[in-house]
């Protein structure tokens, strides 16, 4: 069962890191990426560029109405994400908890809808 886990970050505790400290999260984060991946359990992952560098983009009456920078002012901006699968939520909620970053900020787990469903969307 797919899992697609979106990493929320307050942007400014990253920015504020020591050079030791970023270099440190960065490897542990590298070293959990590579366990994932040895274990058939990470599908993809990546890092997003900072949410100012956003474009937001909604069709209404036939007009693209854009945006530049994120949908909301929030604190937290999504920072990355990682799509794995495993046997249950159970087990993504675990991976989700190691992740690195999920000590400074959220993770949310979300099931994949690997196939669109005819009767309604949710």
């Amino acid at each position: 069962m797919k899992f697609l886990c979106l990493a929320y970050e307050a942007e400014e505790i990253f920015t504020s890191m020591s050079a030791a400290a970023w270099d440190s999260l960065r490897r542990e984060t590298l070293d959990y990426v590579e366990q994932l991946q040895r274990n058939g359990q990470l599908v993809l992952t990546n890092a997003l560029q900072s949410a100012r560098m956003a474009s937001t983009l909604q069709v209404r009456g036939g007009k693209v109405l854009l945006t530049d920078g994120p949908f909301a002012e929030t604190k937290e901006q999504l920072g990355g994400f990682f799509l794995i699968d495993v046997a249950d939520r159970d087990e993504a909620i675990r991976i989700a908890a190691d992740w690195p970053s999920a000590r400074l900020g959220k993770i949310e787990v979300r099931p994949v809808e690997e196939v669109l469903r005819e009767e309604r969307r949710y």
